[in-house]
């Protein structure tokens, strides 16, 4: 028996021939097929698309805690118009007398004026510390030269008392290498010919009768000299 598949192909077969074999002749025009449907629009490009829209945040709660009040300061009162006009010619006697105290101490040699610096000595011979404790307790230290005119002023106490002096100056931690005692490095200086010569075994500095300089030993006792 035929299957179902093999008796459908046959037949389409005999409906093949017999076309072919029929007369052709002009047929009638079929009737116009119903228009097709509208087809779904597209979706939108990528450049179409509408700019996103971003929510605003929601607002944080309020703050509850207060600082400490503020201090309430209170500004000293001045001082009244008389005392004030008192105040002010006591300071311009005060000044006159320690200008003519400055003279008379001048005239007589006991202080010495150079620049912003005063110079003065107590004509004691002391090692290096005690005569930089002498200077400090009077409230100055002892004398530095920074220059030519520096030097020149304490060699006149030095002339005057006929003594060696000891200077602000001493090594430091390199051999060779002289420092103010501030620590700052030595940027005048008036070394007697050969020296320095003492290879770190004479730490300090004296200045000679001609205004030069040595090093010395610390312990040796020379004159105090000091700057305010």
């Amino acid at each position: 028996m035929w299957s179902y598949s093999s008796y459908m192909l046959t037949a389409v077969a005999a409906l093949l021939v017999t076309c072919h074999a029929l007369p052709k002749y002009p047929g009638i025009p079929g009737l116009l097929g119903i228009p097709g449907l509208l087809g779904i629009p597209g979706l939108p490009g990528r450049d179409d698309l509408k700019e996103q829209t971003h929510l605003s945040g929601l607002r944080g709660a309020s703050g509850s805690l207060v600082g400490p009040p503020g201090k309430q300061l209170t500004c000293p009162q001045g001082l009244p118009n008389s005392l004030n006009t008192e105040l002010h010619k006591d300071l311009v006697n005060l000044k006159h007398r320690l200008s003519r105290l400055k003279g008379v101490l001048v005239l007589k040699e006991k202080i010495r004026e150079v620049g912003e610096k005063i110079l003065a000595s107590n004509g004691k011979k002391v090692d290096f510390a005690s005569a930089l404790a002498s200077c400090e307790d009077a409230r100055g230290t002892l004398a530095t030269p920074m220059n030519e005119e520096e030097n020149k002023a304490i060699l006149g106490i030095v002339k005057k008392y006929n003594q060696y002096a000891y200077l602000g100056i001493k090594e430091g931690e390199d051999s060779g290498q002289f420092k103010y005692l501030n620590g700052m490095p030595v940027n005048y200086t008036e070394w007697h010919q050969n020296e320095p010569n003492g290879k770190r075994t004479e730490k300090c500095v004296e200045m000679y009768t001609d205004g030069s300089w040595n090093d010395k030993k610390c312990n040796l006792h020379r004159l105090t000299v000091c700057e305010f």
